[in-house]
């Protein structure tokens, strides 16, 4: 096949006009990608031989090579991993298709300093195109594990590449980089120095599993063999004793398998030893990546069985609402050709994502006591999906909401425990009442909470939209029911000004005419009108039944594709309201009510706008509206 000519799409010329213009401060970071998906490629070609993936493929030396030319300035990273076919490297390389790439370049513009955009080199997968920061041009050539072909992709990184066959390449991949000139900005930078490449593969990556040998550089005039030396010291971070490794032994282990640059939170060792033995290093991290909550999203922590890289993104080992932690778990008693189908079923995967599950939540649980600072990071980031667990994970319910926060009236800044909220209810309080809603100002500034704020009786704001459901999950909490604010009938005891049960029965006669009406005339819409506790301010709010699915529910399950009858709602009117106290006046004084049928439907509409709801028909709604207005001049 001839050589072919591309373009680059809009989104990766943008990308590698950052690199090239070194928008990092660490230049160093494009070794580390290059070996990084070296070792990945071995790891694919060992899982591929294990399973008879690959027959013809040669796995007696796998290992990763740095070649360096001072003279001709070019590095060459070399593996003998599974390599890529044609196709493969039209898809990995040739373009970067992947739809996390706007929202880097987004981020990548509004980083604050150099050591922000370094912490988001990995993070969406194009650690490859680093090379461009320190290299003029970069050649990849490649040959898929038992295929006899061979692919050439040659870039300046100038907006095109090249493609083309070879007949002639050895298995696996090789990137070659020649090198910027060596003038005084890039004397920091000496790619071509053996002590240079030593110190990052020591810094970055020692840990891994397969030798990274440096070839040494040929001297001039000396035609022999060169002996490789390896520069890692292969030895598995979580097999080795907690004091004989550093913090950022540990770091850069997290940044390996993550593809972060940031620092974790927290890391997590586990070794479990009796009849089934295993190892684990799991870490929390800093920040909650970009696609925490699509569909697509790569969970899971790496499975090794007896040191070996089995799986990549083993889900068995720890739930979903756990699926931001990263890590390793190395098991001794497994079998090398496990599949997912067999981890599925296996006793000992169950008991190790038990384990597994019970250390992540009480190092969580520990944040909170011990560390407020971290915690409260931790919770900002991944709150929201930690919550999951409490619809899905019965089992670890009560662990889940003890190392659980939730915001409230209480205190504008400081979150809260439920624990700490039943320290604080008021004498004769029952219930823990709650909120839900798009955000903390939209719940303070709606109806519902009118009467609360006005008794000082305290209210969680709960703003994730996973809040909508595991409330109904848990449904209380130490024998306090988990009440919304919004749902049934409210009774908080008598008023401020000793409002007697008589007197309110006695407003209800009074506005009975009235209710039956409106129930009557917005019975299409409302299930029924009736009388509120709950408010102080405002004329009207509308109200889910004790036993519906609020709005907010039912665009939820739609969402998903399930489809739920849409529930009517309550319409509760406030009897001390002027405007109400002038409806059911004139209700009961006039023979023709087509005006207070406008109003009724005026006042209904604003109920539901009050609560971040839409108009039935906006159109009518702002006729009435105008019309109205009219009058009033």
């Amino acid at each position: 096949m001839p050589t072919e000519t591309f373009e680059f799409q809009v989104e990766a010329r943008q990308l590698l006009q950052l690199m090239i213009h070194s928008v990092y401060s660490n230049k160093d970071v494009f070794l580390r990608e290059l070996v990084s998906n070296a070792s990945d490629a071995l790891d694919k070609l060992r899982l591929a031989s294990l399973r008879d993936d690959a027959p013809d493929a040669d796995v007696t030396d796998l290992h990763i090579e740095i070649d360096i030319d001072s003279n001709a300035r070019t590095l060459t990273v070399r593996d003998n991993g599974i390599g890529m076919s044609y196709d493969e490297v039209t898809q990995l390389i040739g373009t970067i298709a992947n739809s996390g790439t706007a929202k880097f370049l987004k981020e990548l513009r509004e980083a604050q300093d150099a050591a922000g955009a370094d912490g988001l080199i990995g993070q969406f997968g194009v650690g490859f195109y680093s090379s461009f920061m320190v290299a003029d041009e970069v050649t990849l050539v490649t040959r898929r594990a038992g295929e006899t072909q061979g692919t050439r992709w040659t870039s300046r990184g100038e907006g095109t590449y090249t493609l083309e066959t070879v007949d002639e390449a050895p298995q696996g991949t090789s990137v070659t980089l020649r090198l910027k000139p060596a003038d005084s900005e890039n004397q920091l930078h000496d790619y071509t120095s053996t002590w240079k490449i030593k110190e990052i593969v020591k810094r970055y990556s020692d840990f891994i599993t397969w030798p990274i040998r440096l070839v040494p550089e040929a001297k001039d005039g000396e035609d022999e063999a060169r002996e490789p030396e390896t520069l890692n010291s292969m030895k598995a971070l979580w097999a080795r004793p907690r004091d004989e490794v550093s913090d950022d032994e540990y770091h850069e282990l997290y940044k390996h398998i993550s593809h972060d640059w940031r620092d974790p939170l927290e890391t997590i060792r586990l070794q479990a030893e009796g009849t089934f033995e295993y190892q684990a290093l799991l870490f929390v991290p800093s920040h909650a990546p970009h696609d925490l909550f699509t569909q697509g999203y790569q969970r899971g922590v790496q499975l090794y069985v007896k040191r070996v890289f089995i799986m990549d993104d083993c889900e068995e080992l720890l739930p979903p609402y756990l699926r931001f932690v990263k890590g390793v778990v190395d098991a001794q008693d497994l079998s090398l050709n496990v599949s997912r189908e067999i981890l599925q079923q296996d006793r000992h995967i169950r008991m190790m994502q038990r384990r597994l599950t019970k250390k992540v939540l009480a190092t969580v649980k520990d944040l909170r006591t011990q560390d407020p600072d971290r915690y409260a990071t931790f919770w900002r980031e991944f709150g929201a999906v930690l919550k999951e667990g409490l619809v899905i994970d019965s089992d670890n319910r009560d662990v889940i909401l003890a190392a659980a926060s939730f915001a409230s009236t209480h205190d504008a800044q400081e979150p809260t425990t439920l624990q700490q909220y039943v320290e604080r209810m008021k004498d004769g309080q029952d219930d823990i009442y709650f909120m839900t809603g798009e955000s903390r100002q939209a719940i303070e500034n709606s109806p519902h909470m009118e009467a609360f704020a006005a008794k000082g009786i305290e209210v969680l704001l709960l703003t994730d939209p996973v809040d909508e459901v595991w409330v109904d999950a848990v449904g209380e909490f130490e024998g306090k029911k988990l009440r919304s604010v919004a749902k049934g009938e409210i009774d908080l005891g008598a008023d401020e000004d000793g409002k007697a049960d008589a007197e309110k029965e006695k407003q209800g006669e009074e506005y009975a005419g009235l209710l039956g009406w409106m129930t009557e005339h917005l019975g299409e819409d409302v299930k029924e009108v009736r009388l509120s506790s709950r408010l102080t301010v405002s004329p009207a709010c509308v109200v889910s039944d004790a036993g519906d699915l609020t709005p907010a529910l039912e665009n939820m399950y739609r969402a998903m594709g399930q489809e739920v009858p849409k529930a009517k709602r309550i319409l509760e009117l406030n009897p001390e309201h002027q405007l109400v106290k002038a409806l059911n006046q004139a209700y009961t004084e006039r023979d023709d009510r087509t005006e207070l049928t406008e109003t009724a439907e005026l006042l209904h509409t604003l109920a539901v706008l009050a609560e971040g709801g839409q108009p039935k028909e906006p159109a009518r709604f702002v006729k009435l509206v105008a019309d109205r207005l009219e009058r009033t001049l």
